[in-house]
């Protein structure tokens, strides 16, 4: 028999409170199964089994609170059995997380990474020009629902440059950088509520431009909607936060930790520039990075900027 704990869903967690279990005793689950629904202070988020299983007992009842590690639920090896129906949960009056709450918890970890990380921060001119040029024609030839916004050549363009570059893609915990071997990368996504998330588009290098818009979309719906799975908000390997889609032109984040970077894209602006030798109107971003100096330094960071300043000079072949 094994224990079901109450898992750790972002770096500024301390604990959940039981929505709604989608499973009894008895019955069977398999790897990648949404069990339960728990309330955090950044929402409601679907967690799942880690392994094939079925379940002993339910540890904790709906609406009860409790911390970060906590039993919940135990498991036993899985039976042969069919599952049957979980019965339905019982009705409770609980109090939903509040603005800030969520403020709250978004202080602790931002202190706790000014506090442990020594940051050191970079900012770099990006033409912008090829980039909204190949997105106009491309978008041109496609349905509505099919178009791609800039943001999405943001994100490929720095899940490229943190797979090259793996020392800005991973985290740093009990004095060890471990870096991931894929790019999981945490798209900073604000709230209705006024607070802060930022779930992850796990194998983010590999994905085709269509698929990555697709689930950029889907995810930013779903956490508006405050309903995202546990793979999803559990440690992102880097961060990126668009700061342009609010208007706002220069941005210097802070790492959340334990990730080791956090990528900064400003608004895309039309400003003269020269180019060959001659002046013409481009459109230009501004892009920086918050980095981690145990791990990286101003050197690599540069290299690192630049890369991704490659990737977005040829949008055909993100």
């Amino acid at each position: 028999m094994s224990d079901f704990l109450m898992p750790s869903l972002g770096a500024d967690m301390e604990k959940g409170v039981i929505v709604e279990w989608l499973i009894g005793p008895g019955d069977r689950v398999e790897r990648g199964d949404v069990v339960v629904l728990v309330e955090t202070e950044k929402g409601i988020i679907e967690v799942e089994v880690w392994q094939d299983a079925t379940v002993e007992s339910i540890v904790v009842p709906v609406g009860e609170e409790v911390p970060v590690g906590a039993v919940i639920a135990t498991l036993a090896e899985a039976e042969r059995t069919p599952p049957r129906a979980a019965a339905p949960a019982a009705a409770t009056t609980r109090k939903s997380a509040s603005p800030s709450d969520m403020r709250r918890a978004i202080g602790r970890a931002m202190s706790r990474s000014k506090r442990e990380i020594p940051h050191y921060y970079l900012g770099t001119t990006v033409d912008m020009t090829a980039g909204l040029d190949w997105l106009q024609r491309h978008n041109a030839a496609t349905s509505i629902t099919a178009r791609i916004i800039p943001a999405a050549l943001l994100l490929k363009a720095t899940a490229l440059a943190a797979a090259a570059m793996p020392e800005f893609n991973g985290h740093y915990d009990h004095d060890q950088f471990s870096p991931s071997p894929t790019v999981d990368l945490g798209v900073a996504i604000s709230t209705r509520n006024g607070g802060l998330m930022a779930p992850a588009i796990r194998d983010c290098q590999d994905q085709a431009l269509d698929d990555l818009m697709a689930q950029l979309s889907d995810l930013v719906s779903r956490a508006r909607r405050g309903r995202l799975r546990e793979s999803e908000v559990a440690a992102p390997t880097i961060t990126v936060t668009n700061l342009g889609e609010r208007g706002v032109e220069v941005g210097y984040g802070v790492i959340i930790p334990p990730q080791v970077a956090l990528v900064c894209f400003g608004k895309i602006v039309d400003r003269p520039a020269v180019v060959d030798g001659s002046v013409s109107i481009r459109s230009l971003m501004t892009a920086t990075l918050s980095a981690d100096h145990r791990v990286s330094d101003g050197h690599r960071g540069a290299a690192f900027l630049d890369q991704i300043d490659q990737y977005l000079q040829k949008p055909e072949e993100l």
